[in-house]
This record gives structure tokens, sequence and C-alpha cells, in this order.
């Protein structure tokens, strides 16, 4: 599709004397946009994998990480570790006690259910929270701490601490102090590590974090006994294995979070009475040990608090976003497979219902066409192009070629041709509705016939095109348009797009009676429906597209012609491509919303309006603005989630894309070797095109207004490119 260089009439400032200042603030406007839709997904994807334990450390014993062998009196000591002082301390609980611990929590289903037991008997235990699970639920945290128990810190994150370098170590701690503090007001010198166990499991490169931890201010708690209830064994062995021998005291481990915690809420409720009985008595870890350790949880520092709350709320962000965009990405997987099956149960039935041999228009249609072809400065192309329309197979062809003042010499190219059936009218500079209203006005036949100047149409194809007029009802005629030059690899990744994503879509929708584009490159139209619709007009960048809807609104039938073929020069580089695809997006979103009061009309108009628009909103703007989401999840799982589960998902998604491009390709009756670069396709192209998208997006939201500019052509398509090319 050529694009023109003339600016919309009125509809620009560029004659103002404030357009500098107009174009940087809208500039800011979009980099604000950009930066901040940036921002939210980093925020949603670092965010969000850090407090879901999501980063899997890919390296252990960093530079400078404190490392040393386990002393004796550690390994043979108490659970309760101390090395914040010149000598570290091994600390037991006395006999006959019971520190109950809890790791992982708060959680909104089990912990109240495990506090309510805790009440019922009067016990007093410590709950060593995760700092992300605090900032979700920091009421939890409150009631904890109102109830008597004691806060200890089990990480912002839950991670394997030895795995991780010093300084995300002090990182996981100081959050999760900032969380506590901003939701009880409190602090905590207590640190339970995560995946720790008895004092003679410790490694020396766990020594070491114990170190670092003390160097912190922090005291280990680590456990004499494991009730195993992270494994659900069954409430007996929850409770023998939390049962303590002869009358030594114990700090016991339970969960009150990570996963179904009803053994454990059960085997508390045998437990605690069971010891009570034996002359037990409970107590938090401070409670336990008494003046060997400092307050439970001490105020906390307002600037913590400070802290934490800011904290808590780019957590809850994080998590809103999230299940907004897991939301938006089944929104997506839903409507490409549902695409998909539209394409393969209603396009299939198109092609077949079109081959029969019982299939017509009506009468065949043999009245004179008149050919409009606007163009500025395409001298490469204009040659082989107006010759392929002047010998066209059609009866009575007329060709206008209407040069929109050009520079380069194109109308003399043409008028050098000598062909006998071929008008050249110069204009001056209006843009292409200007050009292309002023062809069908100077047309002296009911059939006009509109094609781009960089296009070499098949001989046959404008008498395959003008056939369905045959039908009284159709006004307007979309043909099937071909990337010409399709030898690189860019051009065979347009080509596939032609194939599947323009003309197989064409299919679908001429089978709803919503075609939204008759293509500028080749498309037949009736006068009396141009007339009906108002012409072309300069509303809109997308001329093609808002007078299809026109055409629609007026009471035509728009119809596909996949036997009329046309050869295209597509671009040759990726910034003439994404000039081009950003035209297109925004134009198409500008005639939507031109055309929206349609949804509240009577009569065709409001037909078209409620139901073609939404359709097209729907699989032509939504569907490719929201696609990117399958990539970046793709990324995003194969870092931070299960490997194998988001491979299948991608490979899934490619696979339907595949299935797609093959039945278009047999549809189309192209030969499927360009078909080897769709994985290329996937993972660069189609990039290309969501950023092409999402600028046209920004664009629309700003309100700027896009002005016409002229891509470079090579003049490659000369002649109908051969079979397979």
């Amino acid at each position: 599709m050529t694009i023109y260089r003339a600016a919309q009439p009125g509809a620009d400032p560029a004659s103002s004397s404030h357009l500098p200042a107009v174009r940087r603030r809208r500039t800011a406007l979009r980099l604000l946009l950009a930066l901040l839709a940036v921002a939210l997904m980093a925020n949603v994807l670092f965010v969000e994998a850090y407090t879901s334990s999501g980063f899997a450390p890919d390296h252990a014993g960093q530079d400078g990480e404190p490392t040393g062998a386990v002393p004796a009196g550690v390994r043979d000591g108490g659970p309760v570790l101390d090395a914040t002082g010149p000598q570290e301390r091994s600390l037991r609980v006395p006999d006959r006690t019971i520190a109950l611990t809890f790791d992982d929590g708060p959680d909104p289903t089990w912990t109240p259910r495990i506090l309510q037991v805790l009440r019922r008997y009067g016990v007093h235990a410590t709950f060593f929270e995760i700092g992300s699970e605090v900032a979700r639920h920091p009421e939890l945290a409150r009631r904890v701490l109102a109830e008597g128990h004691q806060i200890g810190s089990h990480t912002f994150s839950h991670p394997q601490l030895a795995d991780l370098p010093v300084w995300r170590q002090r990182l996981e701690y100081s959050q999760t102090q900032m969380l506590i503090a901003y939701a009880t007001g409190r602090s905590t010198s207590l640190l339970r590590p995560p995946y720790s166990s008895v004092p003679d499991a410790l490694k020396d490169r766990d020594w070491g974090t114990v170190q670092e931890a003390a160097g912190q201010g922090y005291v280990a708690v680590l456990n004499d006994l494991d009730s195993r209830d992270w494994a659900r064994p069954g409430v007996d062995a929850i409770v023998r294995q939390a049962t303590p021998q002869g009358q030594a005291g114990a700090v016991v481990l339970f969960h009150d979070a990570g996963g179904d915690r009803a053994q454990t809420v059960a085997a508390l409720d045998r437990l605690i009475p069971q010891l009570q009985q034996r002359g037990y008595r409970f107590g938090t870890v401070a409670e336990a040990l008494g003046s060997n350790l400092g307050p439970a949880n001490p105020p906390a520092a307002a600037a913590d608090v400070w802290r934490g709350r800011g904290l808590a709320w780019a957590i809850r962000l994080a998590d809103v976003s999230w299940w907004v965009l897991w939301g938006l990405l089944i929104l997506v997987g839903a409507l490409t497979l549902a695409r998909a099956l539209l394409l393969l149960l209603f396009a299939v039935r198109h092609s077949r219902r079109r081959r029969s041999v019982t299939w017509s228009w009506g009468p065949p249609v043999t009245e004179p066409v008149t050919i409009v072809v606007p163009a500025y400065n395409e001298r490469t192309t204009i040659e082989p192009a107006v010759r392929s329309l002047a010998l066209s197979a059609h009866p009575g062809v007329e060709v206008i070629l209407v040069d929109d003042a050009s520079t380069d010499g194109t109308a003399e190219a043409v008028e050098a041709l000598g062909l006998d059936n071929v008008r050249v009218v110069r204009v001056p500079p209006g843009g292409k509705a200007t050009a292309l209203n002023t062809g069908v006005a100077l047309s002296r036949n009911e059939l006009v016939v509109m094609v781009d100047a960089d296009t070499v149409v098949e001989p046959d194809s404008v008498h395959r095109l003008v056939q369905p007029f045959g039908d009284e009802t159709v006004g307007a005629v979309a043909g099937n348009v071909k990337v010409g030059n399709r030898r690189g690899l860019l051009g065979k990744w347009q080509h596939i797009e032609y194939v599947m994503g323009f003309n197989l879509d064409r299919r679908l929708y001429d089978t709803f009676g919503c075609i939204p584009t008759i293509p500028g490159a080749l498309g037949a139209f009736r006068r009396r429906a141009l007339t009906d619709a108002g012409g072309l007009t300069t509303d809109t960048i997308a001329e093609d597209t808002d007078l299809t809807m026109a055409i629609h609104r007026a009471g035509w039938r728009v119809v596909y012609q996949e036997t009329a073929r046309a050869h295209t020069e597509a671009p040759a580089t990726l910034g003439q491509l994404w000039k081009q695809r950003y035209r297109w997006s925004y134009g198409t979103m500008q005639a939507i919303w031109k055309h929206r009061s349609a949804v509240r009309d009577s009569g065709p108009s409001g037909r078209f309006g409620r139901r073609a628009l939404p359709f097209i909103t729907l699989f032509s703007v939504l569907l490719p603005l929201l696609a990117p989401l399958l990539d970046i999840m793709a990324v995003y799982g194969t870092f931070l989630l299960n490997r194998t589960e988001t491979a299948i998902g991608w490979g899934a998604m490619l696979v339907v894309h595949a299935v797609t491009a093959v039945l278009a390709f047999r549809l189309d009756r192209e030969p499927l070797r360009p078909l080897w670069t769709l994985p290329l396709q996937q993972l660069v192209y189609r990039q290309v095109m969501y950023l092409v998208l999402l600028h046209s997006a920004i664009t629309a939201l700003t309100g700027r207004r896009l002005r016409w500019q002229k891509l470079r052509r090579t003049g490659e398509v000369d002649v109908v490119p051969a079979p397979g090319a």
C-alpha cells in the first residue's frame, strides 16, 4: 500500500506557531505512558517473582561470604544459636518446656485456625513469618502479637540463604523486618533460616549464614523436633514426631502455611493437652529461655514502619497486576483458540462453498470497468503496475492514473507507455483520498476498481474481481493481495502474514459479513455504493478502512473474492515496515472510533455497529494488542517458573499458529515452503508488530494526528512472482 505525503487538511496543527511546544508535550505524554507501562510490567514481573520465591539462585559461595567450620559446641548444643556477641552461645529450652514454632505464615486460612487452638489451651507460640506474606496479610501478624505470641523472621521470600550472596541475604532480613514493623509496629531479633533443621545437621556454609545474620543482630532458632507436618503423614505420625522423649524440653517445628494444614490443626488439638497432662508448660521462644534472650518484639523504628508501608503497597500492586495479567493471558489464550476454531470451521466452509461447481454470484459481469491508480513519486513501480492493468483480460477497461503532483516523472513514465486505454490526470497535492475521489469523478463507468501504484495485477484478476457485482446487494469487493517481493527473510515473513493474517481472516470476516478493509492494493466498488458512503474522506489516515465501514453502514454487502490476485511490493526494511504498519494500525483504530456511533443506529448501520464493530475490535485490535502477553509470560516462565510447563504452553500456541498457517496456505493454494521461517517469524517479526501496535495505541490515546509519509520503493515487483517463490 502506498503512503502519501499530503497532510490531512485542517486536522494537523502544523500551521500553528506553537507546533514545537505541542509536539514536545505530546511526545512527553507518550513517553510517560510508555514508561508507566514498562514500570508496571517490571513491577509485576520482578516484585511478584521475588515475593513468590521465584528467584532460583544460579550460584553459591560468593566472594566475601562468611564461612567457617561449625563449632563443636554449636553442633552438639541447643537449637537457639546466638552469635551476636564475642562468643557464640548455644541455648536449650528447659526440661518439661515446649516452644511451639510455626513457619511460612501468615496464612488467611490456617493461621486463624491454629491461633484458635492455641487460645483454647492458653498456649503461646512463636510464628516465624515470611515477609511477603506479612505484606499481604498484615492483620494476621497484628493478631499474632495481640494474642500474646511472638513473631520471628523467616526471610522475605523463603530462599536457601547459603546459596545467596551476602547482599541478598541482608535484603531478605531487612525487608522482612520492615514489613513486620509496618504490620505490627514491632521488630524482631529472632530468625529461622528456611530449610534449617536440628543443630547437628548444620553444614559449614549454613554456619556462615548464621554468622552473617548475627552480624545483623539476629539470633538463629533451629529446632529439636520436626513434626514433619509439611508432608501430611497423618495426625498420629505428626503427634508422635512432635512429642519429646522423657522430660526433655524442645523447640518443635510446625507450619501454619504452605498447603493444607488440617492435619496440623488436628495434631495440635491432641498434642497440647497430652503434654500438659504430663506436666509440660508451653511458651514462646523468649518465654522458654527467659532472661537468656532480650525482649520478644521491641518497638520498631518509625523509619522502618514507613519503609515497610511503601514496600507492602508495592507488593499489593504487584499482586493485583499479576492477577490482571493472568486474566488477560487467559483471555488472549481463549481468543486465540476461538479465532483458530472459527477459521477452521468457517474459512474452510467459505472455501468449499466458493469452489463448488454450483457456486455463482449471479449473471456474468462484463460491463466496462474504470481502474483508478493514485500515485505520488512512484516512477520506480508505476510502469509494470499500469501495464498489468491496461492489458487486463476484462473487456472495456480504462485506467486513470491520478498523479498527485509527483516530482520524479511518474506521469511522464506512464504517458511514455503509449497505452490507448490509459489516461493521466495531474492534480495539485491533496493526498491519496483526494486523488481517488478525483479518479472516481472522472470515471466513465459504474464499476470502479482501485489499485495502488506499486501493485502488479494478474491478467484475469480484474475480471474475477467484479464478478460478485452480479449480486445487486454487493457494493464492494476485496481482492486477494500477495507480497510480490518475498525472496528475503523479511519478505517471506510478510508473505506469511498476508496469507494468514489478512486473506485468511477475510474469509472469516466475509462469512460474518463484516470485512473491515477493502485493501488499497486491489478493491472494486459500485459508484452508487461510493456515493452512498460519502466517498473517501480525510477523517482518518486509513481511508480504505474508513470507506469500507461507511459502505457497510450504507447497507451494502462487502465480500471477498479470493481468486482475484494482485502482487504488491512490501516494505524491504524494518524501518519502512514500521512506518507502514504504524499507519495501518493507527488508521484502523481511528476508523473504529469514527464509526462507533453505529452501535446506536437503526437499520443497516445499526446492524453493522452492533454485530461487526465488536467482532472487528475484538480480533483486529484487542487480540493483537494483548497477544504479547503470551511471549512475555513465556520468557518469564522460562526463567522464573516451571520451564517444562512453560515450554508446553508456548509450544501449544506455536502449534496452533502452525496449523492455522498450513490451513491458510492450503486454502490460498500457496506452496508451504516459506513456512520453514514461521518459528523465526513468531520470535522476531511478531515482536516488531507488537511494538508497532503499542506505538499506535499510545498515539491514539494521546490524540496525535499522524501525517502521510512516503515509503521508498525498489521496483522489485515488475512481474507476477513464480509459484513458491
